[in-house]
C-alpha cells in the first residue's frame, strides 16, 4: 500500500508541485514525508522543516489571537468594531448585490466582532467577481500573496471605508477582508502590533520558533521559493529574499504568515487540547476553540460565496466540513487553504491533522488534484 511519501512524490513526479512537505498526526502517531526541492533549479532538497508562504492557513491563528482579545475582557464577541475601527463605524450598502456602487443605503445596524470572526461583515469576495461591489474592493483588496504590496493599515482601512459593503451585516458569507480586519483590530485595541501580540501570545507559548511575518537571513536557507503557474511552465514569483525578507508596511491576519509544518501542527494540537499547552499552560478556552470550530453560516449567507467554500460552513479563521460530499469530508473538520499550495486541517472527533505545504499558487478558489490526493490518503491515516 502507498504510504504519504509515494501519494506527495507522484505529484513531483507529473510536474504538479517542485516539492512538498506533508504531515499527517493523531493522537501519537506521526507520518511525514518531505520530497522534490526546495527551488525548481534543484539544488536544495526539500526538508520536513523548510519553511513555507502560508497564505491563508494564517486565518485561523489570527482568529484564536482576536478570542484571546475577548477573553482578556477588552471587547464582547458582540460588540460593535467602530470604537477601534472608526473608519468603519457607518458603512454603506449597495441596494442590491448587482447593482451600482452609488446606489447605497445605510447599514441597518454596526459591524461586530462577531461579523468579523465569521466573514459576515458586508466585506469580502463573492462568487461572481464581475459585481460592481467587489470590482471595487480589488484595488483595496490586493492579491495576499504579494504582501508587499499593501499600503500601511490606516491607509488600508481608509481606502476600505471608501468601498461600500456588498451585503448588510450578518447577511453574507464572504471571502479574506474579515480576516485582514480582524489583524487590524488586534493592532488597535491591543496597541501591539500583529507580529508582536501573536508572538507573545502564540508562537512563544507552543514554541512556534520558525513562524512570523519575515523569514530572517539565519532562517533564509530553509526558506522555499515560491511559483506561479503560466504558458510557459513554473515562474518564479518570490524567492527566499523577496517579499518575506522584510516585515511588510501591513502584516495581513488574512495571510501574511510563513512557516514550517511542524508549526502548524503545534497549533492545531492547542485546538484538539481545548486551547492548553503541552506543558499546561491555558491560551483559550475551551468554549473559544468551540466558538472557531463550529459553522456559523445559514444556507442562504454561504450563497454568495459558495465558490471559495464548495459546500462546507465556516466558523471563525476556518472552513467546516457540514457534509459528506467527498472522503474527506468528515462534519466538524475544521481548517483551510491557501493560496500558495498550502493545506491545514484538524477534526476534532477522531484527534487528526492534516497539513500539506506546496510552494506553487493556486490558480482558482477550487482546489487542485495535489491537495485531493493528499485529502484523500488522509482520510484514511489512523484506520488500522
Amino acid at each position: 500500500m502507498s504510504g504519504l511519501r509515494e501519494v506527495l512524490q507522484a505529484q513531483v513526479d507529473r510536474g504538479a508541485v517542485p516539492g512538498a512537505v506533508g504531515l499527517l498526526a493523531r493522537g501519537d502517531r506521526r507520518e511525514i514525508a518531505a520530497v522534490g526541492v526546495a527551488h525548481a533549479d534543484g539544488a536544495v532538497p526539500m526538508t520536513a522543516d523548510s519553511i513555507f508562504r502560508w497564505a491563508s492557513i494564517t486565518k485561523p491563528v489570527t482568529a484564536a489571537a482576536l478570542l484571546m482579545l475577548i477573553e482578556d475582557g477588552v471587547f464582547g464577541l458582540h460588540d460593535p468594531i467602530a470604537p477601534w475601527l472608526p473608519e468603519l463605524a457607518h458603512p454603506m450598502v449597495v441596494r442590491t448585490p448587482g447593482g451600482p456602487i452609488d446606489e447605497l443605503a445605510p447599514a441597518h445596524r454596526p459591524i461586530t466582532v462577531f461579523d468579523l470572526l465569521s466573514a459576515q461583515a458586508g466585506y469580502g469576495f463573492a462568487s461572481d467577481f464581475d459585481l460592481p461591489a467587489v470590482q471595487a474592493l480589488f484595488p483595496v483588496q490586493r492579491d495576499g500573496r504579494e504582501v508587499q504590496s499593501f499600503p500601511p493599515m490606516d491607509e488600508w482601512l481608509a481606502d476600505l471605508a471608501r468601498v461600500p459593503l456588498l451585503s448588510q451585516p450578518g447577511t453574507a458569507w464572504l471571502y479574506d477582508t474579515c480576516s485582514v480586519l480582524q489583524g487590524a483590530l488586534i493592532v488597535r485595541a491591543s496597541g501591539q502590533s500583529l507580529p508582536d501580540f501573536l508572538a507573545e501570545r502564540i508562537f512563544e507559548p507552543l514554541g512556534m520558533s520558525d513562524t512570523g511575518f519575515v523569514v530572517t537571513p539565519d532562517r533564509r536557507s530553509r526558506f522555499t521559493s515560491y511559483y506561479r503557474r503560466s504558458a510557459n511552465g513554473l515562474e518564479l514569483a518570490d524567492g527566499p529574499e523577496g517579499q518575506w525578507a522584510t516585515l511588510p508596511a501591513f502584516p495581513l491576519g488574512s495571510g501574511g504568515l510563513a512557516g514550517t509544518a511542524g508549526d502548524w501542527l503545534r497549533f492545531a494540537d492547542l485546538l484538539l487540547a481545548d486551547g492548553v499547552t503541552s506543558d499546561g499552560r491555558k491560551l483559550l478556552s475551551a468554549n473559544s476553540i468551540r466558538l472557531m470550530t463550529t459553522d456559523h453560516t445559514e444556507p442562504a449567507h454561504r450563497a454568495f460565496g459558495e465558490l471559495f467554500l464548495e459546500g462546507q460552513g465556516w466558523g471563525f479563521g476556518g472552513a467546516v466540513d457540514i457534509t459528506r460530499t467527498d472522503p474527506w469530508n468528515v462534519p466538524g473538520r475544521y481548517g483551510w487553504v491557501g493560496g500558495t499550495g498550502t493545506s491545514a486541517h484538524l477534526t476534532p472527533s477522531t484527534g487528526t491533522v492534516a497539513i500539506l505545504l506546496t510552494q506553487v499558487g493556486m490558480d482558482s478558489p477550487e482546489p487542485d488534484t495535489c491537495l485531493h490526493e493528499f485529502w484523500r490518503y488522509a482520510a484514511t491515516f489512523g484506520e488500522d
